[in-house]
């Protein structure tokens, strides 16, 4: 049997990066064992989905390289792809289930409902519907035709159990006691996600459904929607929730967690694709650069842990630094030129691309990612230097930095060829000749020169910077002194 899966996101909200491991799941599930990798849509929230989450999704699945074999855009045998496209399909499985005793129209009001919830209550009983306000399937129709209206519930059979064996959770028991005669079709017609839900895997033949533990509950109720649509159940695996560093679920106070505003913060998918595959999973040599070929021959959902994982972004941030220093200078180029010129407001002249060319290389020793490379080459190309504040008052106010800076100007005149041998020469006699440390000397002569305590190393961004700038901004500098 060919493995089939399906990423199933609802275009309500910008793709999550919880939402993103998934999918990255689901496509090694399908890769490791040459299956079907689906994408499709739950849009039938129609008040909250936006086209621009719909485009957001497809966008980031593309960034990441998770490319679909069958589904949105894409096409397959099973289109249309989203659920605001099949509800007459929706509402064809609903006859049938009505038609086999296993649904029926419900009356019940909300005071009915409310009543006897507190009924339950207090019994000690988990306060499930039970359908005693159910009507028999003529008599419901002629009230519709009349002018009731009612939802359609599926008749969860009592007394029972449904069991299932979860890739990632283990033996897994729902008590029917504890499940409602839950809804399928609303009054007005539209399905509810259990309905969609479970009539498009038994459709598209999804042999496993890989998704978050928040839908673990859901489960037994479309197990048994699934069987008395006398099909096939699949196999299910629920991933845990991400949390942050501090233990709680992953949310905005932890920083960002769309996926896009990672892709606009300068890290480069093949880090995220392999941090997020850790998360949860292990490929078992305790590895944490993992390439993507490798991580195809050996994912496996029953490694997944059932723990918690975390989202650390400094972590995250570590290992694009790690592939940043792993591109060749002319893909990092093609990557950060972009950038810079944007940055700047304008496009680099041929002297200056070769300056860029040229520091590119220091840059990327400490780079963690692709929008550190505009902050650090700016005072290269800017006519004047912009000073970071917070720098100056670090490093200016000290009182070794007149002396620094004066006698870094007495040195560096005094230089007959201007290469980063003969300007660190000049600035360790100037050190010597004063007494002062590397940190205490030469850091004024950074920030006078570059805006900033952070830059390329100090003589050769000088050498790049070319002498009379270099002169100038350390005079500049001194005289703001």
């Amino acid at each position: 049997m060919t493995v089939r899966v399906r990423f199933a996101p609802s275009p309500t909200g910008f793709l999550h990066v919880g939402a993103a491991r998934t999918a990255l799941y689901n496509w090694l599930w399908a890769r490791r064992n040459d299956g079907v990798f689906i994408l499709r849509s739950d849009d039938t929230d129609a008040e909250r989905s936006e086209q621009r989450f719909a485009d957001d999704i497809v966008e980031g699945l593309r960034w990441l390289g998770l490319m679909w074999d069958e589904g949105i855009e894409v096409g397959g045998p099973h289109a249309p792809y989203r659920e605001s496209e099949r509800l007459e399909r929706y509402r064809e499985a609903v006859d049938g289930l009505l038609s086999s005793g296993d649904a029926y129209y419900d009356f019940a009001t909300a005071d009915d409902l409310e009543a006897l919830r507190a009924e339950a209550t207090a019994a000690g009983r988990s306060p499930v519907y039970d359908g005693r306000f159910g009507a028999p399937l003529e008599e419901a129709r002629r009230r519709i035709a009349s002018g009731d209206a009612a939802p359609v519930r599926f008749r969860v059979p009592r007394p029972g159990v449904t069991e299932f064996a979860d890739l990632v959770r283990g033996e897994m028991r729902f008590d029917h006691a504890n499940v409602d005669d839950f809804v399928i079709l609303r009054s007005d017609g539209s399905p509810t996600y259990h309905l969609a839900s479970t009539v498009d895997d038994v459709d598209f033949e999804i042999t496993h459904v890989v998704r978050g533990e928040d839908l673990l509950s859901s489960t037994p109720k479309h197990i048994l929607l699934t069987e008395a649509m006398g099909a096939r159940r699949a196999t299910y695996a629920h991933l845990s929730v991400l949390q942050g560093p501090d233990g709680r679920k992953l949310s905005k106070r932890h920083g960002d967690t769309a996926l896009h505003s990672y892709r606009e913060a300068g890290f480069l998918p093949v880090a995220m694709v392999n941090y997020l595959a850790l998360l949860g999973w292990s490929p078992g040599e305790d590895e944490t650069i993992v390439d993507i070929g490798s991580m195809q021959e050996r994912f496996d959902l029953a490694a997944v842990s059932r723990n918690p994982a975390i989202f650390d972004p400094a972590k995250l941030e570590w290992m694009n630094g790690v592939y940043i220093r792993a591109l060749g200078l002319t893909e990092l180029e093609a990557r950060t030129r972009d950038l810079v010129e944007s940055d700047l407001g304008r496009k680099l002249d041929p002297s200056e691309e070769r300056v860029f060319r040229d520091v590119l290389p220091l840059i990327q020793e400490r780079a963690k990612r692709l929008t550190d490379v505009p902050d650090q080459v700016r005072f290269l190309f800017a006519s004047d230097v912009v000073y970071d504040e917070s720098s100056w008052e670090k490093v200016m106010t000290t009182p070794e930095a007149e002396t620094a800076l004066s006698g870094a100007l007495t040195r560096l005149t005094e230089v007959p060829e201007w290469t980063t041998q003969s300007i660190e020469a000049a600035l360790r006699a100037m050190l010597d000749e004063h007494g002062l440390s590397a940190r205490k000397g030469l850091q004024p002569i950074r920030v006078a020169v570059s805006g900033s305590t952070v830059s390329p190393p100090l003589f050769e961004s000088m050498q790049a910077l070319g002498r009379e700038r270099s002169l100038s901004r350390i005079a500049a500098a001194t005289a703001r002194l």
